[in-house]
C-alpha cells in the first residue's frame, strides 16, 4: 500500500503543474440550493444515478487522451503495464450534480397509488465488463449479490399501491448495505394498464473483500480479513488474529458474523467470539429497528465480556469481567392528521460483575449490578432528501429531516439502592435557506425514591449544521459547524463519574487526556471542492479550528481552554482503487501554551453517520 500511496503520489505532482490551469469546469449556473420536483430522463439500459455531467467536453477529452496515452506507453513493456493496471481503473460519471438537494418522492408522486406490477432485478458487478485487467480480474473474484439478497430487502411487493415516500426509503435501505454502491429504482408506466406501474431496480455491488490491522498498547497487534457480501449473500464475515510484536506469542483469534435481513424478516442477527490475550467476548444479538411510520421493533441481546476497562479519575486499567442481558421492543403508528407517527417502546435490562475494582454504594456506580426496566413514549417524523458533496466528493447521500419528541421513565433495583429514572428527548433537523440544521438535547437523572434526591443527573446538547454550496471562482465551498455541551451533576465519584474529549465530541489535534464534569466544544470545518482534476483527481481542501472548555466548576468559562487548528487535503480518484486519502496536519493549545499534539495524520476519511430521527429502545442519557 505504500509503495502503491509513493507511485501515485509522484504522479499527481507531476501533473498537477501542467494541469491546473486546464482542467476546470465552467459553471452553466450557480450552485444555490434547489428543491428538485422533476427528475432528469436517463438513457435506457445505463446505471445512471441522479448526476450532472462535467460540463466542459474539452477537460474531458483532454483527460481521455492523456490516459489514453498513459496506456499505449505502458502496454509496451511488462512492469509499466502491471503498475498501470494496480493503479488505475476505468471512471465513472461525475455525481457532484451541483450541491443540489433532491425530494425525490415529488418525482414519484404522479404514480402514488398506482398498482405496483412487475418488479425486475438488474445487478451490476463492481468494475465494467469491458474494464482493464484489474478490473476485469475483481469482477471474477467478486461474487455478485444474489438477486434474492435484494429482493428480501424490498419494503413492497407486486400488488401493494405505490408509496413515493417508501419508495425513497427503500433506496436509502439498500444504499445503507455494505456490499451495495449504488442503487437505482426506476418507475415504468404500464403500457396495458394505466393504473399500474413496473419497477425496474438497477444496483452496482461494492468491493467487500479487505484487511484488516491495528496495533494496540502493551506490543499487541491485529491482523483481519473480511467479506461483507459472502457467496453473493449479503453476510459479512470477518476473522482476526493476534499476537506480540515482541516475541510473536499467540494471543487468540476473533470472529464476526452478521446477517443483516435474516430469512427476509428484516432481523439483524450478530455474533461475535473469540479472545484477544487477556480480553476475551461471547456476544449474540438479534433485532429488528422501526422501518415504516406504521412498524414494531423488537429485540434481543445477550453479552460475556471480559476486558481491561481504563479509569479515568485514577489513570489506571483494570479487568472487568461483565454478563447482561437486554430485551427490549416497540411500536409505531401513522397519524395522517400529524403527518407523524405516535410510538411506544420498552427495555429490560439485567448487568452483573464477576470480576472488577472496588465498589461501594457511592463509588464506580458504572459498575455495579443492576436491573432496569425503561418506558418510552413519544412522537417522530423522517423523510429523506438526497444530495452529495456533504461528506463525499459527488457520491449521492441520503439525509433525513424530521424530529423526535420522547419522554423517558423507568426503575433500576440496584445492587446497593433502588432508583426511579426520568428523562426526556427531543431532536429536530431538516433543509433551511441556510443549508442543513440538526440540533438537539437529551436530559436524565436517577431519584432517590426514600429522599426525593437527583443522582447522577447529566445533559447533553448538540447542534450540527453545514451550509449550502457557495462559489469562489470556480471551486464550490461547504462550512461545517458542530457544537456539543455535556454537564453532569450530583454525580457520585468512580468510573464513568466524569467526562474527557472524545473522538466524537473533542479536538482533532489535541492528544492530551483531561477531564471534567462539565464541556463544551465547537467544531468548525471549511470544505473547498476544487474543480481541478489533474489525471482525473478530485481534491478538496479544508481547514479546521476546535474549541473546547473542560472541568469542575458548574460555570463552563471557569474551566480550562484549549484549541487544535490545522488545515489538509482529501484526493479521490474514482479510476483508483484506493479511498479516499487524507493528509492532516495540526495542533493543539491550552491557556499555558503548546499542549501534546498529533501534528500528522494520514488516513483513510471515513464516513460520519447520518442523522436519524427513528425511535430506538429506550436509553439512560450518556455521560461521556
Amino acid at each position: 500500500m505504500f509503495v502503491r500511496f509513493c507511485i501515485l503520489f509522484m504522479l499527481l505532482t507531476a501533473a498537477m503543474s501542467a494541469s491546473f490551469a486546464h482542467d476546470a469546469a465552467p459553471e452553466a449556473r450557480s450552485p444555490k440550493r434547489v428543491i428538485s420536483d422533476s427528475i432528469r430522463p436517463r438513457t435506457p439500459g445505463r446505471f445512471t444515478p441522479d448526476s450532472a455531467r462535467i460540463s466542459n467536453p474539452e477537460a474531458r477529452e483532454r483527460n481521455r487522451r492523456l490516459y489514453d496515452s498513459i496506456r499505449s506507453k505502458t502496454d509496451r513493456r511488462r512492469v509499466p503495464r502491471l503498475l498501470y493496471q494496480l493503479l488505475f481503473v476505468r471512471p465513472v460519471r461525475d455525481t457532484t450534480n451541483s450541491g443540489r438537494v433532491i425530494d425525490e418522492s415529488r418525482m414519484l408522486a404522479p404514480y402514488e397509488g398506482r398498482t405496483i406490477g412487475e418488479i425486475a432485478i438488474d445487478r451490476r458487478q463492481v468494475f465494467d465488463a469491458d474494464g482493464n485487467w484489474l478490473e476485469r480480474t475483481g469482477n471474477k473474484l467478486h461474487v455478485l449479490t444474489r438477486e434474492r439478497v435484494i429482493r428480501r430487502d424490498l419494503l413492497f411487493r407486486t400488488g401493494d399501491r405505490l408509496d413515493p415516500q417508501l419508495i425513497v426509503r427503500n433506496k436509502q435501505l439498500l444504499r445503507s448495505r455494505s456490499y451495495i454502491a449504488d442503487v437505482d429504482i426506476a418507475v415504468e408506466p404500464d403500457s396495458l394498464d394505466t393504473t399500474r406501474v413496473n419497477l425496474r431496480i438497477t444496483t452496482r455491488d461494492s468491493w467487500t473483500i479487505s484487511a484488516d490491522g491495528a496495533l494496540h498498547s502493551e506490543g499487541r497487534t491485529m491482523v483481519g480479513l473480511s467479506d461483507a457480501n459472502i457467496f453473493g449473500w449479503g453476510n459479512s464475515l470477518k476473522l482476526m488474529t493476534n499476537f506480540s510484536r515482541e516475541d510473536f506469542s499467540y494471543g487468540g483469534n476473533m470472529v464476526e458474523y452478521q446477517i443483516p435481513n435474516l430469512l427476509g424478516t428484516f432481523y439483524t442477527a450478530e455474533m461475535t467470539a473469540g479472545r484477544d490475550f487477556y480480553n476475551s467476548t461471547f456476544e449474540i444479538d438479534m433485532r429488528r429497528e422501526f422501518l415504516r411510520p406504521t412498524d414494531y421493533e423488537l429485540g434481543i441481546a445477550y453479552s460475556n465480556d471480559k476486558a481491561k476497562r481504563y479509569l479515568i479519575e485514577t489513570d489506571t486499567s483494570a479487568l472487568v469481567k461483565q454478563q447482561d442481558f437486554d430485551l427490549w421492543g416497540g411500536y409505531s403508528h401513522f397519524l395522517p392528521s400529524l403527518r407523524s407517527s405516535i410510538y411506544v417502546t420498552g427495555r429490560y435490562n439485567y448487568r452483573r460483575f464477576s470480576l472488577r475494582p472496588e465498589v461501594r454504594a457511592d463509588y464506580n456506580p458504572a459498575l455495579h449490578g443492576q436491573d432496569i426496566l425503561l418506558m418510552g413514549a413519544g412522537f417522530y417524523r423522517e423523510r429523506f432528501y438526497t444530495a452529495n458533496m456533504m461528506y463525499g466528493f459527488g457520491t449521492r447521500e441520503y439525509l433525513a429531516a424530521g424530529y423526535k419528541a420522547e419522554l423517558t421513565g423507568g426503575y433500576s433495583w440496584g445492587e446497593f439502592e433502588d432508583n426511579m429514572y426520568l428523562g426526556m428527548t427531543y431532536q429536530a433537523g431538516g433543509f433551511l435557506s441556510i443549508g442543513y440544521l440538526m440540533g438537539g438535547f437529551t436530559l436524565g437523572s436517577y431519584i432517590n425514591l426514600p429522599n426525593g434526591m437527583w443522582r447522577r443527573s447529566a445533559v447533553d446538547v448538540d447542534l450540527r449544521w453545514f451550509s449550502n454550496l457557495f462559489m469562489l471562482r470556480r471551486s464550490r465551498i461547504r462550512e461545517f459547524l458542530s457544537l456539543n455541551y455535556t454537564q453532569g451533576w450530583n454525580r457520585l465519584t468512580g468510573n464513568d463519574e466524569c467526562i474527557r474529549f472524545t473522538d466524537e465530541n473533542g479536538l482533532q489535534a489535541l492528544k492530551e487526556h483531561f477531564t471534567g464534569t462539565n464541556r463544551l466544544i465547537l467544531n468548525t470545518e471549511t470544505v473547498l471542492f476544487t474543480p481541478y482534476q489533474p489525471l482525473g483527481f478530485r481534491i478538496a481542501l479544508f481547514g479546521f479550528a476546535d474549541f473546547g472548555l473542560i472541568g469542575y466548576s458548574p460555570n463552563i468559562f471557569k474551566n480550562e481552554f484549549y484549541t487544535s487548528f490545522g488545515l489538509g487535503i482529501r484526493l479521490r480518484n474514482e479510476r483508483l482503487v484506493f479511498n479516499t486519502i487524507q493528509i492532516r496536519l495540526g495542533m493543539a493549545l491550552g491557556k499555558s501554551g503548546l499542549v501534546e499534539s498529533e501534528y500528522f495524520r494520514l488516513s483513510n476519511a471515513s464516513r460520519l453517520e447520518q442523522y436519524r430521527y427513528r425511535p430506538t429502545r429506550p436509553e439512560i442519557v450518556a455521560f461521556e
